[in-house]
């Protein structure tokens, strides 16, 4: 198992320079703005090394997420890739 790291970790490691306030990260783990989403353990977020900072609009991104992702296989991610084609269920 991985060692998860504090959203403060996280920026030092992430952003060289100009590292986004305490606020800003707790609002971005909130708006589900970090990939894989942090975990909340007590009262902080945890996050992976690996996580990365991501608009949660940008469709081109989540589909490019979904495609390098092998085990995700729902009917809402089908209906994202596919549109309309999708099966029923």
């Amino acid at each position: 198992m991985t060692k998860l790291l504090t959203l403060e970790e996280w920026a030092q490691e992430t952003y060289n320079s100009k590292q986004p306030t305490p606020q800003t990260l707790q609002r971005w783990a909130r708006g589900g703005n970090i990939y894989p989403a942090p975990e909340k353990h007590g009262r902080e977020y945890r996050v992976k090394p690996g996580a990365i900072y991501i608009q949660p609009k940008s469709y081109r991104l989540a589909k490019e997420i979904v495609k390098t992702s092998p085990n995700i296989n729902s009917p809402l991610i089908e209906k994202i890739n596919h549109g309309i084609k999708a099966a029923k269920i």
